[in-house]
Parts: structure tokens; sequence; C-alpha cells
């Protein structure tokens, strides 16, 4: 994949990556190390220069920074961070829906247990009518 982007001013950025490596961090990249580049080497040493000719020594390290976008770009961090939440997000609400299930069968036995003991107290209670000690 071939990112290009160039200024107003002439000065012109290009990214070659890996279809994954996503489109708006590579633009955001080269808007930055151009924004760098523009501050800190003067436009009249690269405005009639040939390519190679004006040293940018931050490349490196910028290059080095930006082959993991999560720890360079913000926004992708922050998109990452709300895709786990999400997973954990979906893990607690299926847990959480699990024990009302599981509520809802302790609730169904409770009342089934209830009706039970009702009715052993009925049967209970005809059985010791008959029998009369006295």
């Amino acid at each position: 994949m071939c990112h290009v982007h160039i200024r107003a001013d002439n000065l012109a950025g290009v990214v070659i990556s890996d279809h994954e490596y996503q489109y708006r961090v590579a633009h955001n990249m080269i808007n930055r190390v151009l924004d760098d580049f523009a501050a800190k080497v003067p436009s009249h040493l690269w405005v009639d220069a040939e390519e190679g000719a004006v040293p940018y020594l931050d490349l490196p390290a910028t290059l080095a920074r930006w082959q993991n976008p999560r720890e360079a770009d913000s926004l992708t961090k922050i998109q990452e961070e709300v895709e786990e939440t999400k997973i954990i997000l979906h893990k607690t609400i299926d847990a959480v829906l699990e024990r009302g299930e599981k509520l809802d069968d302790l609730v169904s036995k409770s009342e089934n247990l209830s009706m039970q003991s009702k009715t052993f107290y009925k049967t209970a209670r005809k059985t010791n009518s008959c029998c009369s000690f006295g």
C-alpha cells in the first residue's frame, strides 16, 4: 500500500506499508513527519534541494516509533482499548444473564419446594388426625 501526501508548500511524504497498516494512521504519520521536518529544517534549505540533499536525522527514530501504531497514534490506542473493553463487557453481561437464569431456577425450585412442603403438611395433618391418642 502506498500513501502519499503533498502539502501546499510542496513538501511531500510517502509511506509504503502492508494492507494491515491503517490509512488514517499512515497519513497521520506523514503529516507529523512533514510538520516536524518543516519546523526543524528551514524552508530555504529544501525548497530547491535535490532529493536526499537535506538530512533529516529524526526520521529513523520516528519510523521506529510508528512501527507499532498503537504506541504512536493515540486514536488507535483508544480504539483498541475500547474493543478490549467491549469484549470484557460482553463477557460480564453474559455472566450476569447466566446468573439471572440461575436465580430464576432457584426461585422456581423454591416455589416447588414450598408447594411440596404444604402438601406434606396437609397429608401429615390428615394422617395425624386419624391417630388420636387419648
